[in-house]
C-alpha cells in the first residue's frame, strides 16, 4: 500500500506541475495561472470500498489560489464522484463548504481550482494548510450519504506521533483490543478503539475515566460507542465532557482508564478495559 501511495503522490504532483490545459476546472480564466513552488499532499484513504484510495494534492499558483487535485484508483470508469472540503474532522463530520470537480471514475482524477469558499469567503492556500476540515469523495450525485474515500486536511492531518494501549478483556471473555492516540497538526487526537469479539449489532459504549483502573473513577471524556459488527470506534479528543481542553499531550500524563461498555443500558458490565496516560505499565 505505502508503494501505491507513493506512486498516487508522484502522479499527482506531475498532474499539478504539468498540462492543466487538459484538465477541468472551477473558475478557470482564459490566462490560466502557471504552478507555484508550494505543495502539500494528503492520503485520502478507503471508507465504503477498500479498493478505493489515493491522494488530494493541493498547489498554490502564483496568483494565489490553489489547484486541488484528487487523484484515486480502484474507481469504476463509468464512475462519477462528487467531491468536497467540509468542515472539522472527518469522524465529526460537517457540512460542505467548498466543492471541487467530481472525480472521472475512468481516470480516477479531479482538478479545481480555489479561490474562495461555496459561501464566498476568500481562501488562500495558507489557509487550506490551516483548514478545519476533510474530504469527502461521494460514490454519486444521487447517494451523498456513501462515502467512498474521505481525508483529513490542513490542522486536522496526523502529525505521525501515537500512543498505543491495551484493553484487556473483563466481564466478556475473547473481547479485547486496543486504543490508539495519533496527534493531530493543532495538538488535538484522533482515537481508534479496535475490539476483537465484540458481537455483531453490539453498540459499546466507550469513556476516559478519573484515576486507574484499580481504583475507579467517573466519565471524564466520551468516545463514540464501538460497533460491535466492526470492533471499532474512532472518535475526535480536544476536550474532556465538561468542557475542559484537552489533546494529544494531555492524554499521555493523564490519570485515567479506559473502560467499554456492555450497552448504553448496562454501563455497569465492563467488556475491555484498560489504563492510560500515567497509569500505563
Amino acid at each position: 500500500m505505502l508503494n501505491q501511495l507513493t506512486r498516487f503522490k508522484f502522479s499527482a504532483l506531475l498532474l499539478v506541475l504539468c498540462t492543466f490545459a487538459f484538465t477541468s476546472c472551477k473558475d478557470v480564466d482564459d490566462n490560466f495561472p502557471t504552478p507555484f513552488k508550494d505543495v502539500k499532499v494528503y492520503e485520502i484513504q478507503s471508507v465504503a470500498d477498500p479498493n478505493i484510495e489515493g491522494t488530494a494534492t493541493f498547489a498554490k499558483l502564483n496568483d494565489g489560489t490553489t489547484s486541488i487535485t484528487i487523484q484515486l484508483s480502484g474507481t469504476p470508469a463509468d464512475g462519477r464522484h462528487p467531491a468536497h472540503i467540509h468542515g472539522n474532522t472527518a469522524v465529526e463530520g460537517g457540512g460542505i463548504e467548498i466543492s471541487l470537480q467530481p472525480v472521472n471514475g475512468a481516470t480516477g482524477r479531479s482538478v479545481t481550482i480555489v479561490r474562495e469558499t461555496d459561501a464566498g469567503t476568500p481562501v488562500s492556500y495558507e489557509d487550506l494548510l490551516q483548514y478545519d476540515g476533510y474530504i469527502n469523495v461521494h460514490l454519486s450525485e444521487d447517494n451523498l450519504a456513501t462515502i467512498v474515500a474521505q481525508g483529513d486536511i490542513g490542522q486536522n492531518e496526523l502529525t505521525g506521533e501515537s500512543k498505543e494501549y491495551i484493553l484487556e478483556e473483563r466481564a466478556v471473555p475473547g473481547i479485547n483490543g486496543t486504543v490508539l492516540f495519533e496527534e493531530r497538526k493543532n495538538g488535538e487526537a484522533l482515537a481508534t478503539i479496535a475490539l476483537t469479539g465484540t458481537p455483531d449489532g453490539g453498540d459499546h459504549p466507550a469513556h476516559i475515566h478519573q484515576n486507574s483502573a484499580e481504583v475507579g473513577g467517573g466519565i471524564v471524556y466520551t468516545f463514540n460507542p464501538v460497533n460491535g459488527t466492526t470492533g471499532m470506534s474512532k472518535s475526535n479528543v480536544a476536550m474532556l465532557d465538561d468542557g475542559t481542553p484537552f489533546g494529544y499531550d494531555d492524554v499521555l500524563t493523564y490519570d485515567g482508564y479506559v473502560n467499554v461498555h456492555l450497552s448504553a443500558a448496562d454501563l455497569a458490565t465492563i467488556v475491555a478495559q484498560g489504563n492510560i496516560g500515567s497509569n500505563a505499565y
